[in-house]
Formats: structure tokens, sequence, C-alpha cells
């Protein structure tokens, strides 16, 4: 990742609310539906061009294809990898935070009804990939908007290993670290393609934060430091500047009473190699964390992402707030090593967005004038 020169950049963390009727037509395609495929495929190209287009236009300098292909970030590999063919489905387990809470449980899922509704398959064979087609069509849209956006720099997103095997389980594998390693060396033709087109790869990692296998929660991983070793493996052949990492834990509005603090897992997952950390810094459960980094000392060549916008509300963050947060890590770990992001994509599942899709461009806007503001600052 490039450092800052005289400004803060301006990023967000991947997924981005898909048209209704791209909505639509992935949906009909998740179902089986192939009788529109090739409307989809030009849909989707249509899509990525008018989503580039409007990052641009809020402010947007490292952006990326809004994830318009996918109807889910870490589903979709069922349809670039082998293994899934028995379409054993497994349902959706249930939120920690959310059983602590029954009468909201059951509310909740009704919101969620559509994200609840894309299929997860658990793994019954060898995992081999077989997506280039598919990885390629992606590349070829991204490239071509950013030509009509006059963009050079973008990013591209790709589910990790251990991500993957939290939504599609292992009923094959002897083991979970098995599965996993068998991942990292499937989903490896994945990531160098995404750099060697040309892009940064971002890695989704909500795994490391104690979505899969937390000892219990609100605790760390107790595989941490196996699911960092799986991927730095998966990426060994990558520069480090060429990468980032994304943190997350669970892209909704809820409890988040069990997440596990940020200090608890930072220097794990500063272990691994991508140079960019991308993390969750603006919701209330986690903005105070940004104290993290007067006892955590970031690692030469690292730069760290916070998220300076709420990706579950459709409050508009005042750009002064932005400064201010953005200023708070500036002064901790230096203004040439914080880019402004936000705490997660606002398109995680598609058609089931947190925020209007109006106002998620708003609140883009807002970030880049914060990060305006605070560059004024920090480099007057």
């Amino acid at each position: 990742m490039q450092f800052n020169t005289d400004h803060i950049r301006t990023t967000h963390t991947g997924s981005l609310p898909r048209p209704d009727d791209l909505v639509e037509l992935l949906y009909a395609e998740e179902r089986g539906d192939t009788d529109r495929h090739d409307l989809l495929l030009e849909r989707v190209r249509s899509a990525v061009a008018d989503i580039t287009a409007q990052q641009r236009a809020a402010g947007v300098e490292i952006l990326n294809d809004g994830e318009m292909g996918k109807v889910g970030y870490s589903t979709y590999i069922t349809a670039r990898l082998t293994g899934y063919e028995s379409r054993v489905h497994v349902p959706r387990p249930p939120r920690s935070d959310a059983a602590d809470f029954p009468r909201y449980a059951a509310w909740n899922a009704k919101q969620q009804a559509g994200s609840y509704s894309i299929m997860r398959y658990a793994c019954t064979a060898p995992v081999r990939y077989v997506g280039r087609a598919d990885l390629q069509r992606d590349i070829d849209n991204l490239k071509a908007a950013l030509e009509a956006t006059g963009q050079t720099t973008a990013f591209m997103t790709a589910a990790s290993p251990g991500v993957i095997a939290h939504f599609q389980p292992n009923q094959y594998y002897a083991n979970t670290e098995e599965y996993i390693l068998a991942l990292a060396e499937a989903m490896r033709e994945e990531y160098e393609a995404i750099v060697e087109a040309g892009f940064i790869l971002q890695l989704d990692c909500p795994d490391l934060t104690g979505l899969a296998s937390p000892v219990a929660p609100g605790t760390k991983p107790a595989d941490l430091g196996m699911r960092v070793a799986a991927l730095n493996h998966a990426v060994a052949n990558i520069a480090p500047e060429r990468m980032r990492l994304h943190l997350c834990w669970g892209n909704y509005e809820g409890p988040h009473h069990h997440d596990v603090p940020l200090k608890e897992i930072i220097r794990e997952v500063l272990d691994a190699r991508p140079a960019g950390l991308s993390f969750e810094g603006a919701n209330p459960r986690h903005e105070h964390e940004w104290n993290v980094f007067e006892d955590v000392k970031l690692p030469d060549g690292k730069v760290i992402i916070p998220g300076v916008l709420d990706s579950t509300t459709n409050y508009i963050e005042h750009p002064e707030l932005v400064a201010q947060r953005l200023m708070r890590y500036a002064k901790l770990v230096g203004r040439e090593r914080v880019l402004a992001g936000s705490d997660c994509g606002f398109g995680t599942f598609a058609g089931t967005p947190n925020v209007h899709p109006d106002i998620v461009f708003a609140k883009l806007e807002a970030m880049a004038e914060g990060a305006r503001l605070a560059s004024l600052a920090l480099w007057s």
C-alpha cells in the first residue's frame, strides 16, 4: 500500500448497493435459473461502469467494482471452486449476540430474509480453483470502468480461506485446519490473478475476529495463528504492498456485545503479510479502539484503513467528525499511514442493504470532505 504524501486518501470496504434489476437477476441465477445469464453478464458490466463513476464523483480515490457481480462476498466462491457440487445446503447458524435477545433475534431474521435465502453449501469433495473465466470477467469489467473514470488505482475483494470455510463448512477434510489449508492453496490462483491485473487485493477476513471459532463468545479464535499462517501461505508470492486485509465483526446493526476486542487480536493479525489493515472504527461498539495504537506499534511498511463511516446506519457522518477520527489515528501512527475507509461494505449481500443507496453516496461524500479537512490540518 502506498503511503500518503500530501493528503489522506479515501477508499471504502468493497460492496456497494446493487441496482434493483441487477439484484433480481443475481437471485434468479442463485436459484439456478440461467435463462437470463447473458443479460446478467451485460447488466453487471454496466453496473460496474456506473458504480465506479459514482464513487469517483463522491470523492473516493481508491475504488472498486462494488462487488456488482456477487450475490454475497463469501458465497460467490462456490461457483469458482470444486467441492460443492453436491449442493448440500447448510443452514445459517444463529448469532450468539442475538441469542441473548430472543425477540430481537426473531425480528431481525425477518429484516434479513434476503441474506438468509442465499445458499451455503458444505464442502463434500476436494477443493480446486476453476473460476478463472468468472474472475477474468470481473477484471475486464473493472479495467474498462477505470478507463472511463480516469482512475488508475483500484482494489478488488476476495474471500479469505478462513471465511470460505466458515460459510461453506467442511464435510470432507479430516479437520478444519486441513480444509483451510486446501482452500488457501486453491484460492492462490484468484489472489495472484487480481494482483497481476494491476489491482490491490483486499482479503476479507471476518473469521479472524472470532466469527468462526471462538473459544467462547467475546474471545479470540482458538486457531487464530493457524488462520493467519494459512492466509500468508496463500499470498506468499504477492508483495505485501499490493494487498490489504479487512477485519469485520459482522456487518449488521445489532447488539455486538460479544465482539472480541481489537486489542486481543491485533498483534497476531498484524503478522499477516498484507500491508494494509482495514477495520471497524466508526460504530458505537468499536470507535473507542483507536486507542489500541497507543500501545501497539504499527510495523514498518504497514498502513491502516480505519472505518470512519458506520456501514449500518443512515446517519450521515459530519465531515468534522470524520476529520477528528482520522486525526486521532494520524497522531498515533503518522499522517502518511492512515487512509479513510468505511467500517464494512454497504451491500454485503445483494438486496439487503442496511443503508439506503442514496445515503451511501452522501456518506462517501462526507468521508471525502472529512479527509480533506484532516489533510488541511495535518499538512498545514
